[in-house]
């Protein structure tokens, strides 16, 4: 058994498969194929499903994960360990964001060409997803850490927040809409969209986490009849009157700002909130811990927020 054989039973399962996995590792394929193979020769068991669409885990295969990522980690410290003494920091980050969650609030892609420029020896994964999925995959230690949209004010038992984003959820609609003839005309009570096809994103953001807690309180479920991952784009569908769209404040102000009202939802108001997450006991790699660092001193602080919740 070898660690190189372990890396790449891992990559497959993470990748669901081994074209994506060869080309992560930048391998031939039929040499990955070949190498998990002589590992099952090796065990007795087969650790991989390649009768599906996608490769899975075998029962086998899930209860040897736990240890080849933890194998993997350990060589991977020993080697950071010397490293410490050069100087050199290396290795490898995997950070997760929400589609959108910062907006034009912070550019990731800036941020990380500075590190990359600091550290270049250290390879940084960055991956976007559900923020269900991704707070699931840091509390299993699949993610060093997130960006992620929540409806929670503090963190669920084993992980850290720090708020990034804190706004009230408006409600984005075209000039004709009735909504606008309603109330004062800069907020709208919750209870008004009860009946109204709402454009919100998708089940798994924080978003729609913080829309539907808001409609049970105000003894409904909200009603929505389109879905899109980036908020533009929900802007988008409002402007054509495809309904009102639920998005953060100041999502919907550009390009589509001449297209569109905004209204402040209220009775009871719902807040978006994005916060930078990691495992309490913070990352386990050197690398992780430096990036998170730098990342907390990076990211803009709400006003009159305070940043750890």
């Amino acid at each position: 058994m070898e660690l190189r054989q372990l890396r790449y039973l891992v990559s497959v399962v993470e990748e669901g498969g081994f074209t994506r996995a060869a080309a992560r590792l930048h391998l031939a394929q039929p040499g990955l194929s070949a190498q998990i193979r002589q590992l099952e020769k090796e065990l007795g068991q087969p650790l991989l499903d390649r009768s599906g669409r996608s490769v899975t885990p075998t029962e086998v295969g899930r209860a040897v994960l736990p240890f080849a990522r933890a194998a993997l980690a350990a060589a991977e410290a020993v080697r950071e360990t010397v490293d410490a003494y050069t100087g050199l920091l290396r290795g490898r980050v995997t950070l997760g964001l929400v589609s959108g969650a910062t907006g034009h609030a912070f550019d990731i892609a800036a941020f990380l060409a500075d590190f990359h420029e600091d550290h270049p020896s250290v390879e940084v994964a960055l991956t976007e997803d559900t923020t269900e999925r991704m707070q699931a995959a840091l509390l299993a230690g699949e993610l060093d850490i997130a960006l992620l949209g929540t409806a929670e004010e503090v963190p669920p038992p084993g992980a850290a927040f720090q708020l990034v984003i804190d706004v009230p959820l408006v409600a984005a609609v075209a000039h004709d809409d009735p909504l606008l003839d309603r109330g004062d005309g800069a907020s709208v009570p919750l209870a008004e969209l009860r009946d109204r096809p709402l454009i919100c994103l998708p089940r798994g953001t924080g978003v729609r986490a913080a829309l539907e807690r808001g409609c049970a309180r105000a003894g409904f479920r909200p009603r929505v009849t389109f879905e899109a991952a980036a908020p533009q784009v929900l802007a988008q569908l409002a402007a054509r009157g495809l309904g009102v769209a639920v998005l953060p404040a100041g999502e919907g102000d550009s390009p589509l700002g001449g297209q569109l009202r905004t209204l402040r939802i209220d009775q009871p108001e719902v807040r978006a909130r994005v916060v930078l997450a990691w495992q309490a006991a913070g990352p386990s790699s050197p690398a992780a811990r430096v990036l998170l660092d730098r990342l907390r001193k990076s990211l803009p602080k709400p006003p009159s927020t305070p940043t750890e919740v």
